[in-house]
């Protein structure tokens, strides 16, 4: 036989019970790993510019197979350093701006060479070119 204290109280459970909000919380990191595997990336607004190029300053343009044009001239890499100082030296050090208007598929380290070698010849400012709006592509308005 059981023997009753006479006190008709159960004892209250001091604990919380944690299970069902860690289930919770769980079901909800799963459906936003899901998500966040099955959206896409934003697609980024084409870059335009409002002020053209003005033509007293010396353009580079860097084609998709990495081929350095300055001004009319195509040259490599190696000689585009001659060709900046050939400039400069032409222009009596009245240009110190170089616009560049490079292929989105051309090398970064070629536009990075470019620019280095632009400024071994003292040409100190430099600007990227893009599409400016109300042309068509591939017109930088220079």
């Amino acid at each position: 036989m059981a023997v009753s204290t006479g006190q008709g109280e159960e004892e209250v459970m001091s604990t919380i019970n944690i299970t069902p909000f860690t289930d919770v919380l769980l079901v909800l990191l799963i459906i936003f790993i899901i998500l966040a595997s099955i959206t896409k990336e934003p697609t980024l607004p084409d870059a335009k510019n409002t002020q053209k190029v003005h033509p007293s300053q010396i353009v580079v343009l860097i084609d998709e197979k990495n081929q350095v044009q300055i001004g009319s001239t195509t040259v490599n890499e190696m000689q585009a350093k001659e060709q900046f100082a050939q400039l400069v030296k032409t222009t009596g050090s009245g240009l110190k701006t170089v616009i560049i208007k490079a292929n989105p598929k051309a090398s970064f380290g070629t536009i990075l060479r470019v620019m280095d070698a632009a400024k071994s010849a003292d040409l100190t400012t430099f600007g990227l070119a893009n599409h400016i709006e109300g042309l068509p592509p591939g017109q930088t308005g220079g």
